[in-house]
């Protein structure tokens, strides 16, 4: 349950970053270093480095420890670094993980092993196999709609009994799934859904591990704060006014292609390069998202929109 006079060692506002490209497609670590750097200055206590929307799956392992190595150069202990090192291999995600633990990462962020579908006792000893083989905490990351199975919440509390496995991030949008893990855990609860995260914490989730806190951070920022205090007046506020951002991001591309697009509207990012095969968005996917983007009263040089969409 969420106590404000906590210590989160995740921290509550957490964004899944985007690995930046440069125009040849080889890893940006210089733009993912001033990133990492903007998103701790305007808010966020929590940083994913190579997470789903860091494109984790089309990068090499040398490439994800480099993005490692340059996130947690960039902000040192101004925010918890984790890791994702879970892949739907066992063994590879163990050798991964004990190598960006090696790199000083305060965490791991480990997904469900994807295309496999084992059961819940395969799931359950794939998370206990990468807890007992490192001494970094773990957070479980449940999303069956890119895993194709979900954790059952009796695998989690059994997950939670683990001394290493400590926080869940939760993409299931099952609210009396994640109500049961609340009432029967101590694990650190974090929606892995941008638009439920009021929800979420409500019932006592600690945060968000966000894609849309890239474009938002400040105003995802006083969300959380909000919710922890209790003061969910303002949280409900600015939970509307979030929404057109996070349809924005979230609901005609996908999230990485639609973070680096913004990102690169916003001028953070010099380009909006993602890896096969995800692609660059049409004309008329930019569409929707600018429109939304605007209705949140966020604008851009009309130019850079009108030689796009």
């Amino acid at each position: 349950m969420a106590d404000q006079s906590r210590n989160y060692p995740f921290g509550t506002l957490l964004t899944a970053m985007v690995t930046p490209f440069a125009a040849d497609g080889q890893v940006d670590l210089d733009q993912a270093a001033a990133l990492a750097v903007k998103l701790v200055d305007d808010g966020c206590d929590g940083l994913v480095v190579t997470g789903t929307t860091g494109e984790t799956s089309t990068l090499t392992d040398a490439e994800n420890l480099a993005m490692f190595q340059a996130v947690k150069d960039a902000v040192g202990d101004r925010a918890a670094i984790l890791a994702g090192t879970g892949t739907n291999d066992t063994a590879h995600s163990i050798a991964l993980s004990q190598k960006a633990q090696a790199l000083g990462v305060d965490g791991l962020l480990i997904v469900t092993p994807y295309y496999n579908k084992p059961s819940q006792a395969g799931v359950r000893a794939h998370f206990e196999a990468i807890a007992d083989a490192t001494e970094l905490p773990i957070m479980v990351y449940d999303i069956p709609g890119r895993t194709g199975i979900p954790i059952a919440t009796e695998t989690i509390l059994q997950l939670a009994e683990h001394p290493r496995i400590t926080a869940l991030k939760d993409a299931k949008a099952d609210f009396g799934a994640v109500t049961r893990v609340l009432a029967g855990s101590d694990l650190d609860v974090y929606s892995g859904d941008d638009g439920l995260t009021l929800p979420w914490m409500a019932a006592g989730a600690v945060g968000v591990v966000s894609v849309t806190a890239h474009v938002a951070t400040r105003k995802f920022r006083a969300l959380v704060d909000a919710a922890l205090a209790g003061d969910f007046g303002t949280a409900r506020a600015l939970h509307f006014e979030l929404d057109p951002v996070i349809r924005a991001v979230m609901t005609h591309v996908q999230g990485a292609v639609a973070a680096k697009q913004v990102l690169t509207w916003q001028g953070v990012l010099p380009n909006p390069a993602v890896r096969l095969p995800l692609v660059q968005p049409s004309g008329s996917e930019l569409a929707p998202i600018v429109a939304d983007l605007r209705e949140a009263g966020m604008e851009f040089d009309i130019n850079i929109l009108d030689s796009t969409v």
